[in-house]
């Protein structure tokens, strides 16, 4: 039990259900806004499922381009995240656009108009900045040894470690006394050995 209750864990859900807290409240301000400016600005008898269209559309936009620069940076940590940034940017910039111009025309009313933007901004920083692996130091890569061309490659001979049996004393000088000198080429000749 004490496994899954670590600290690592516990932070891991509380940051998690801060994110879908936050990011459930901005939106929901977030849609209402948009949907108000759409209707202030959409032509008479325009029906109110265009304006909850038009937030559904402009809010959903930059979490998916969250996702999909999440996921991109997860496959491939070097992959290109130019378009999806570009969208998640356009998109937050609109409905930052969208909560101050329903807000009245005092700098405090624009302000607390544009926080839920501003706090969809800084969910998709930390969303985007999550734990990175640390790069392995140099001592903990495997080395490759490479052979140079023009060394074989084959692993050198295995010699048999077991080793030559000495031969006994006695036997040994009945050998040599059995060597006889030929006087004429001066090689070494053996005589028969009595067993």
């Amino acid at each position: 039990m004490r496994r899954f209750l670590n600290a690592e864990r516990l932070e891991g859900v509380a940051l998690a259900l801060i994110l879908l807290a936050v990011g459930g409240m901005a939106g929901a301000a977030s849609f209402t806004h948009v949907k108000d400016w759409t209707m202030a600005h959409a032509p008479a008898g325009t029906g109110e499922w265009f304006g909850w269209s038009n937030a559904v559309i402009s809010e959903l936009m930059p979490a998916a381009a969250l996702l999909v620069i999440r996921r991109r940076r997860r496959s491939d940590p070097h992959a290109s995240v130019a378009y999806p940034l570009v969208l998640l940017v356009a998109a937050v910039a609109l409905s930052l656009a969208a909560q101050i111009a329903v807000a009245n025309d005092s700098f405090s009313s624009r302000l607390l108009s544009s926080v839920p933007a501003l706090a969809f901004l800084a969910l998709s920083k930390l969303v985007l900045t999550g734990t990175t692996k640390t790069a392995p130091t140099p001592a903990d890569e495997p080395v490759d040894e490479q052979v140079p061309a023009d060394l074989p490659t084959d692993p050198p001979p295995v010699i048999n470690p077991t080793p030559v049996p000495s031969t006994p004393v006695a036997v040994r000088s009945a050998l040599v006394s059995s060597v006889v000198q030929a006087p004429r080429n001066g090689h070494v000749l053996t005589s028969e050995v009595t067993r």
